[in-house]
């Protein structure tokens, strides 16, 4: 009998031994692949090992139901779609499930994108739950704000993380939110005497300036060309802007016709700022928009490498024009 008592005890020890070191060995090994497994809502513990089992995940599903009783563990797992990353434990994956640590996802919002560009790529991401299909852009900006009614320049240009099957509306609640406290924070730092009404009117001068921007050295320049003109109430005259109102009909080329067909978008032809941003700015544009360089700079003509040749009048600008466009 004492035999027999010692030999469970051994057997035990052994077992505990054996499950201790399964628990903390690596699922699969560092340099494999990882492995994308999903726990659907409202699964049990051992529902879930099932189905982390059948995604690929080497895993003995009755074991790692066992580990997450003894841990306490079992009723504490998030539903959500995950990745096994390699040299991860039985009891890693454990506390990565109770804390909920998605896969995670990534798109790229670009500087000078249109919403249009914006909303394409978002269409196109095949990670998002594409809840906004089929909406126009004025729903779909009605789902995120009602402060605004057209959505141009209201999201901020970022990389935007997210878990896999995450709502496409989550991207635009975001980079909304992201927008709105950059803007108020270059607000809050704008130079004096700024000729705005609103930080939605600097919002419409960071777009033009993030769409005439080559040198990102030039940009505070730019900024000032365009605060100064309007200081003086001169046109704007600036390119993007007419682009931007022709839509569709933009083919590559800007035309003398295309200057003097009127828009509410066309600087050339109307006084003043446009009705709405033309494109998503960034925090420098931002910025420059609300402190721009202390330069009596009216005109800017490119040089054709990238750079610019700012005048402060207009005979300097013709010839700046005849050096570097005729």
């Amino acid at each position: 009998m004492k035999k027999l008592l010692a030999a469970i005890i051994i057997f035990a020890i052994a077992g505990t031994a054996v499950f201790a070191f399964w628990s903390y060995d690596p699922i699969t090994p560092q340099g494999t692949p990882p492995i994308p497994f999903e726990v659907k809502p409202g699964s049990s513990v051992k529902s879930s090992a099932e189905q982390i089992a059948a995604a690929g995940v080497p895993l003995n599903p009755t074991l790692f139901h066992v580990l997450a009783r003894l841990t306490g563990k079992a009723t504490r797992l998030k539903a959500g779609n995950y990745e096994l990353k390699p040299g991860t434990s039985p009891l890693a994956l454990m506390d990565q499930l109770v804390r909920g640590e998605f896969a995670q996802e990534a798109l790229a919002v670009i500087e000078g994108w249109t919403f249009r560009q914006m909303r394409d790529a978002i269409d196109k991401h095949p990670a998002l739950k594409h809840d906004t299909a089929g909406l126009s852009d004025q729903e779909l900006l009605a789902r995120i704000t009602t402060q605004y009614k057209h959505p141009e320049g209201l999201f901020f240009p970022d990389t935007y993380l997210f878990a896999k099957g995450a709502s496409d509306l989550q991207i635009y609640r975001q980079a909304h939110a992201l927008l709105q406290k950059r803007l108020n924070e270059a607000w809050a730092r704008r130079a004096a005497g700024m000729p705005y009404k609103s930080a939605y009117e600097a919002l419409i001068m960071a777009s033009i300036i993030e769409k005439e921007t080559g040198q990102k050295s030039e940009r505070n320049l730019i900024a000032a060309v365009f605060v100064n003109r309007l200081r003086r109430g001169m046109l704007l005259q600036t390119d993007p802007t007419v682009i931007y109102g022709m839509g569709d009909k933009f083919q590559g080329n800007i035309r003398k016709k295309d200057l003097e067909t009127d828009t509410p978008y066309n600087t050339y032809t109307r006084a003043g700022l446009p009705p709405t941003p033309i494109a998503l700015p960034g925090a420098e544009s931002l910025a420059a928009a609300l402190n721009p360089a202390n330069a009596d700079v009216l005109y800017f003509v490119s040089r054709g490498n990238g750079t610019s040749e700012f005048s402060n009048n207009l005979d300097d600008h013709n010839r700046a024009v005849n050096k570097y466009q005729r």
